[in-house]
């Protein structure tokens, strides 16, 4: 009978509230004349009123019809519709009184209040009995699943509000860590302390926490996640109905997991005026603008409104995505955005691109940074990375441009693969061009693993969780530094700010992760669980290092190095470069190993030139 009366048409459903509107008129006054008369046999002094019955009846469903009280949607009945009720009553009301002068019906004058406020209660709770019959009768057919919901502020009450609408989902209690909440009634559910939970599990009240908590620190959702899957739950992090409606969190099949839940710890805040001052009103050009890091760059820097913004990239895909979010970015705010094609090893485009746009600022995002990609394709790693930042780097000086931002990585330190070897090499090149500047300032930024960025392992695991498994890691004991694409792209903008010459910058990002907990961590966060033993949804699968990939990676050549900065979380290397005749003589060698296609005398070249370079041998 349930299901019957849920897929009816709604120009049925609507009839039949219509008609029972019109009935409980009837029936709701017929109930205030003997409220009144403290009887409900008929009395003879209604002789005269039994006129009013089917005027008030016709003039209770045509309000309801106005006011629009039949298309109220049952599973959504809330305070608008109560309101509506109350309106309806309140006209009836008027209508008795008006009707019953009008015709000289004999209407005691209590009668219409009587009857409006009858009326009322039955109206509501009408819909109220229905609701909880079809509900009970429906969640026959549904496997619905008790949970907790854990923040019992205002996320967490429109979190319960929504979820009563749910067939499959049943909100049962509200968990919190502020004692002040204990034992009180929230939207109907009871507020108990994190320490239930075990007992609720125990007796099979819930299955799932829903963390309903956009305002706490990340690495405190980090901790409560852990330790809420150690008692067997699923756990979901829900972002603010801000976020949600900004379009955050959202995944196509899996609950969100916000990157930086992942880190560990809290985000650091690099939000300073230090940024805006560097860069407001300037002319900024960012090389790889299409990319991961460089789309963020853009997206931050629009936030700071420079004069112009020049995007120059080599795919014209990647180009056209950026170049359109930024210009509806910049709609209002007058920045103005200028698209070029072209490639950083490709000298007269570059130096024509900076001189025709007055670039003051290149922050250089392009480069090939995949570790096995390269390491299959060493010469165009070698040529894009090493040869494109040397001929940026020389275009920028030769048009006098003011500042000259490296994006490099923690792969150039002591690197043992062909990707990392060339970041250093094009350190090298950089370092190399300060010693003979008058004018453009040279600066480094070295990232750990940015997390999210295209070749990342978070876009990967999300894959593989969405796809069942396995979680693919390299090695159970591979550690990396963690940063969010926000905070890298932030330490850039904030390197220029700071930037004297020849300095390498680095992001203080707290003690390094194990690659093995971070996958543990994904899935965990997407309510599934590690399998072990048999038990378990997704499995971790140990495949081997990959080649040129090392267990361990480092920030610093030099720890001796490290100088102070504005921001006590962004640090300053002042490390040792070779000499003008040294990088010469590599950009040579470098050159004709390119020239006549020779990978053999480029790796030769790296391992004699590249301090600290050794061959990492892929492990099964």
């Amino acid at each position: 009978m349930a299901q019957v009366f849920q897929y009816l048409s709604r120009f049925l459903k609507s009839g039949l509230w219509l008609t029972a509107d019109a009935i409980l008129v009837c029936a709701a006054l017929y109930a205030a004349f003997a409220l009144r008369l403290e009887s409900f046999a008929v009395d003879p002094r209604m002789a005269n009123a039994w006129g009013l019955f089917p005027i008030m009846t016709c003039a209770g469903a045509g309000l309801s019809f106005v006011l629009g009280i039949h298309r109220i949607q049952l599973h959504s009945f809330d305070d608008v519709g109560l309101r509506r009720i109350g309106l309806l009553a309140a006209a009836l009301t008027g209508a008795t009184i008006l009707f019953g002068y009008l015709f000289s019906f004999w209407v005691p004058r209590s009668v219409p209040f009587i009857f409006g406020v009858v009326f009322c209660l039955l109206a509501v709770s009408l819909r109220f009995a229905v609701l909880s019959v079809l509900k009970m009768l429906l969640g026959r057919h549904h496997d619905v699943q008790p949970v907790a919901i854990y923040g019992a502020g205002v996320a967490g009450i429109q979190l319960a509000i929504s979820l009563r609408q749910s067939l499959d989902t049943k909100p049962v209690v509200f968990i919190d860590d502020n004692p002040a909440l204990w034992g009180l009634l929230i939207s109907g559910l009871q507020v108990r302390r994190p320490e239930a939970l075990q007992d609720l599990v125990r007796r099979g009240k819930i299955v799932r926490v829903l963390l309903a908590m956009p305002s706490v620190s990340q690495g405190r959702i980090a901790v409560i996640t852990r330790e809420l899957s150690a008692l067997g739950l699923d756990v979901y992090h829900v972002p603010s109905y801000a976020a949600l409606v900004a379009g955050k969190g959202l995944t196509e099949t899996d609950p969100s997991i916000a990157h930086d839940v992942l880190l560990g710890r809290d985000k650091v805040d690099l939000d300073i005026p230090d940024v805006a001052k560097a860069y407001a009103g300037r002319t900024v050009m960012v090389t790889g603008a299409g990319g991961s890091i460089g789309s963020e760059l853009c997206r931050q820097l629009a936030s700071i409104r420079p004069a112009r913004i020049v995007l120059f990239e080599r795919s014209e895909f990647a180009l056209y995505q950026i170049d359109r979010d930024l210009r509806a970015l910049m709609h209002e705010s007058g920045v103005e955005v200028v698209a070029r094609l072209g490639s950083v090893v490709d000298a007269p485009r570059m130096t024509q691109v900076l001189s025709e746009t007055s670039t003051e600022i290149v922050l250089h995002a392009a480069a090939y940074k995949h570790v096995p990609i390269v390491e299959e394709n060493e010469l165009e790693g070698a040529r894009n990375n090493v040869i494109g930042t040397r001929v940026a780097a020389e275009a920028a000086m030769a048009v006098g441009v003011e500042r000259f931002i490296l994006i490099s990585t923690d792969k150039a330190v002591r690197p043992t693969n062909i990707m990392g070897a060339t970041k250093r090499m094009a350190e090298l090149v950089v370092q190399d061009l300060q010693t003979r500047s008058t004018g453009t300032k040279f600066s480094m930024v070295r990232f750990g693993n940015v997390l999210g960025s295209s070749g990342s392992v978070l876009p990967l695991f999300e894959s593989q969780i969405r796809r069942g498994g396995p979680v693919t890691v390299t090695h159970p004991e591979v550690t990396r530094y963690f940063m969010t694409i926000p905070e890298a792209a932030r330490l850039v903008l904030l390197a220029g700010a700071y930037a004297r010459g020849a300095d390498v910058f680095v992001l203080d990002m707290g003690q390094p992760m194990k690659i093995i907990d971070i996958a543990q961590r994904m899935i965990e966060l997407s309510g599934r669980r590690v399998k072990e033993n048999g038990q378990g949804d997704i499995e971790i699968a140990i495949t081997g290092l990959r080649p040129g990939e090392k267990l361990y990676e480092e920030l610093l050549i030099d720890d001796d190095s490290l100088r102070v900065t504005p921001h006590d979380k962004i640090l300053r290397a002042e490390e040792k470069s070779l000499s003008q005749i040294e990088v010469a003589a590599i950009l040579r060698e470098l050159n004709r190993a390119l020239e006549a296609g020779d990978t053999r005398a480029l790796r030769s070249l790296i391992e004699g030139r590249v301090d600290g370079y050794h061959h990492q041998n892929a492990q099964p």
